[in-house]
């Protein structure tokens, strides 16, 4: 390696070191709060780089939240795998588990809410989150498999998640519930979807 690409790569290495304290210092901050309420100028402060200077890793406010919504599912999927490698999961067990998982990590559910209501996003993030949630949604169809569903497992995987994520979102909250009670109110919900998947979908 000659000495300019050296440099060339030592540069390389510091700038991804800098983009990813950037989206541990938003993660940070989407487990406080939700994404709407964050601006860059704080998150810049958290990674200690200046304002100026964040704009030089990720262009725009959506395309920080793509690329840590991105790291964050690529790390969620591989915890399902490892879950499921030693012994395959029942779509019950499966769901209360995506339902702890949702319950427990709010940076997560922060960044998939706000996705979900997003409008307009640049062309290259949405291609990385298509990406990345085909992905994540993959281990998803491998549950369907492993329990033996039958039918197009790509559109039922889908389905699935969205389900969950929709519990999730219906009920996190919900006013008059303590923690506990809510998040038995929710594997309650994820169960029954579990059993309409384990009976019905073959058809």
């Amino acid at each position: 390696m000659t000495e300019r690409s050296a440099f060339e790569q030592l540069r390389d290495d510091e700038r991804e070191v800098r983009r990813q304290v950037i989206i541990d210092s938003t993660i940070k901050m989407l487990s406080q709060r939700p994404f709407i309420e964050i601006g860059m100028r704080e998150i810049a402060a958290e990674a200690r780089v200046s304002p100026a200077s964040i704009y030089r890793y990720f262009p725009s406010r959506n395309e920080l939240l793509v690329e840590t919504f991105v790291h964050q599912m690529h790390l969620i999927g591989e915890a399902f795998y490892n879950k499921m490698a030693d012994q395959p999961m029942t779509l019950e067990a499966f769901s209360e588990y995506v339902i702890d998982h949702l319950a427990d990590n709010a940076a997560t559910f922060n960044m998939m809410s706000y996705l979900m209501v997003v409008g307009q996003m640049p062309p290259k993030a949405i291609d990385k989150l298509n990406e990345s949630l085909r992905v994540f949604l993959g281990e998803f169809r491998r549950v369907l498999a492993l329990n033996k569903v039958e039918g197009d497992l790509r559109i039922l995987s889908q389905t699935f998640f969205s389900a969950l994520a929709g519990i999730s979102m219906a009920y996190r909250n919900y006013p008059g519930r303590g923690k506990d009670e809510t998040r038995r109110h929710m594997k309650r919900h994820a169960k029954i979807i579990a059993k309409m998947f384990s009976s019905g979908m073959s058809q």
